[in-house]
């Protein structure tokens, strides 16, 4: 007994130690083209749902919301700025604090409630001006403050989350692989997808739009953005979890603060202050003193 009950710490801290090699063993088989058909199902819907909306914006804003083709057009432009400037943004974030995992779930959310807005803005009368008559252009009635409110709200959450989640996507399912060549592979899946779900979106998803009714399009582009989302979560536990790793922002601005502080320092003229010292206590490098100039 005396034996058994001496041996019995060591013995749980083997198996306690063993259940932690396992849980290792765990997260390092995690990853791999398992999680191939999760992303790529993420990719096809997200980017039939962003495709379904910015492609027929400005045809949505002249006909639904009386906006000019001047103004509409102009708006474009700036959703067509905002959607290359933000995946910049996402990846900053995604790198330096929350991780590409939730930087996607955030912004396919985002996303979501976007497209929803621009569902709600064309199903409900009273969030859009009434139709035009063609015979008396002039009598058209302008969009209320309120109702362009919204559907500038719809447009600002539906292009973050499209920024967050454009490239995002991309640099998470390279993260699965540590063979470059899959990484490559990967990469050639991941574009096909990607275009092949924008041509669809462009061509399908437009044409029920143009043709159908507003409600329609929106409404398979909302359900797009569910489904991408609910697969993408689903496969949580077989994606490879990688940490941020800090945003290397924070000490180029240390530098420029400490270069700041430090201007009116006098700097020394001692040329060993400037050079690695050998082992021997000598000088690697000819000395030089620093000068006013890059020369």
């Amino acid at each position: 007994m005396g034996m058994e009950e001496g041996s019995s710490p060591c013995d749980g801290e083997a198996q306690a130690a063993q259940l932690r090699s396992q849980s290792f063993d765990r997260k390092q088989q995690r990853g791999g083209w398992i999680t191939f058909p999760f992303i790529a199902a993420t990719v096809a819907g997200l980017t039939l749902a962003a495709g379904g909306w910015i492609n027929n914006l400005i045809v949505f804003m002249i006909g639904e919301f009386n906006v000019k083709s001047i103004e509409a057009a102009q708006l474009w432009n700036v959703v067509n700025g905002c959607t290359s400037m933000f995946p910049v943004l996402g990846a900053i974030v995604a790198d330096s604090f929350l991780g590409n995992f939730s930087v996607v779930c955030i912004s396919s959310l985002f996303s979501l409630l976007g497209v929803i807005l621009l569902l709600l803005c064309s199903t409900i009368d009273s969030l859009r001006p009434p139709p035009c008559d063609q015979n008396r252009p002039a009598s058209c009635i302008t969009a209320s403050r309120l109702q362009l409110s919204i559907l500038y709200l719809a447009i600002t959450l539906a292009t973050i989350g499209l920024g967050g989640t454009r490239f995002t996507l991309g640099a998470l399912g390279a993260d699965q692989f540590d063979d470059p060549r899959h990484q490559g592979s990967f990469f050639n899946w991941y574009f096909f997808t990607l275009y092949t779900s924008s041509a669809i979106s462009a061509t399908a998803v437009v044409y029920v739009e143009d043709n159908v009714s507003w409600g329609w399009g929106f409404g398979i582009c909302a359900a797009a953005n569910v489904v991408g989302l609910a697969i993408f979560t689903s496969g949580s536990r077989f994606y490879r979890p990688v940490k941020p790793k800090g945003s290397p922002f924070t000490g180029l601005a240390r530098v420029v603060v400490a270069a700041v502080r430090k201007r009116n320092v006098v700097v020394s003229s001692k040329s060993e202050d400037y050079y690695d010292r050998a082992d021997n206590g000598g000088v690697n490098l000819v000395a030089a003193t620093p000068t006013s100039t890059f020369k």
